[in-house]
């Protein structure tokens, strides 16, 4: 297959995670705001958080390549950035796991008791970890040589990938983190009509409003590459649009980072009663996110520069 095709067929395959990965993301940062929260034991109330911290972490890996792709290759399709996402994609199965075997046992606790619980939860995790690597390796051992030894041949190749094909994956990088950033728009604004959120300290309730403004602005951002294509250009295809479009989708992971981080905060805050608690982690991630979508391709970048001994292409 053509690097291109591989390229697409793995933004596909991050999109459905993306999905999927929304909805505990969402779980775990309204479960706070819910009634019954302050009824559950202190521990499925701790493990909330660590299963929160996970998503977050999930997600992280999954957006990691859209802003790579933009920062380090313009956009090109190299095989490189084909490992990049498939080694993400797989990385980010194992926190997926993991959440969602917290989240279980949460659930499991409340409608069946603790024992229950805990065992509905550690199939779920040991489950999902047996059909998202167990079986993967076992049938590595015995095909599939072929075609990985194909795709390790393309690791260091570049491909000339035309103007139609990188906006249409900007696109659908675009669409990788929309979804997620979505449902955590709407998670937000209903948490604030909720009661629990008005026993919130002011000090949460003005980060919570902060956050939910940077959650809205990546919003704007990732959806105005679309809005730009149509209007300015009728949809027709121009090295424009794909600079703007790029510029739009890796600008939008920085206020996400800062609302993400923002809601770490309040729901560890209000999780372990300790302002100092919330910050700490809160900042933690900030540096995390921040670290891995910015600072990581950036660092990539500027070593290949190095290496070839060329000036910065504009962007």
């Amino acid at each position: 297959m053509q690097i291109a095709k591989l390229v697409k067929t793995a933004l596909d395959e991050t999109r459905m995670l993306v999905l999927g990965a929304q909805i505990l993301l969402g779980f775990e940062l309204s479960g706070v705001f819910r009634d019954g929260f302050e009824s559950l034991p202190i521990h499925a109330r701790y493990l909330d958080g660590i299963a929160l911290l996970l998503m977050i972490i999930t997600v992280a890996l999954l957006i990691t390549p859209e802003s790579y792709h933009q920062i380090v290759d313009n956009g090109e399709d190299t095989g490189r950035f084909h490992r990049l996402i498939s080694h993400m994609a797989g990385v980010s199965l194992l926190p997926f796991a993991l959440s969602l075997g917290i989240a279980l046992f949460i659930t499991g606790e409340r409608i069946f008791g603790f024992a229950a619980g805990l065992a509905a939860g550690c199939f779920f995790a040991l489950l999902a970890l047996s059909c998202w690597y167990g079986l993967q390796y076992l049938r590595r051992l015995q095909t599939g040589h072929k075609e990985r030894a194909i795709s390790a041949c393309q690791q260091t190749m570049t491909e000339n990938t035309s103007l139609d094909e990188r906006i249409t994956q900007m696109l659908t990088e675009a669409r990788v983190v929309l979804p997620g950033v979505q449902a955590l728009l709407g998670f937000q604004l209903a948490s604030v009509i909720s009661q629990s959120f008005e026993r919130l300290p002011t000090s949460s309730k003005a980060v919570h409003a902060a956050s939910l403004g940077c959650i809205t602005v990546a919003v704007i951002l990732l959806i105005a590459p679309a809005a730009y294509h149509r209007i300015v250009f009728s949809g027709q295809d121009t090295e424009e649009v794909h600079r703007f479009g790029s510029w739009f989708v890796t600008c939008a992971t920085a206020p996400l980072a800062l609302g993400l981080s923002g809601d770490i905060y309040v729901v560890l805050t209000e999780i372990t009663a300790s302002a100092m608690i919330g910050a700490f982690t809160a900042s933690f991630t900030l540096v995390f996110l921040v670290g891995l979508w910015h600072l990581f391709p950036a660092v990539i970048r500027a070593r290949r520069l190095r290496r070839s001994g060329r000036p910065e292409r504009p962007r």
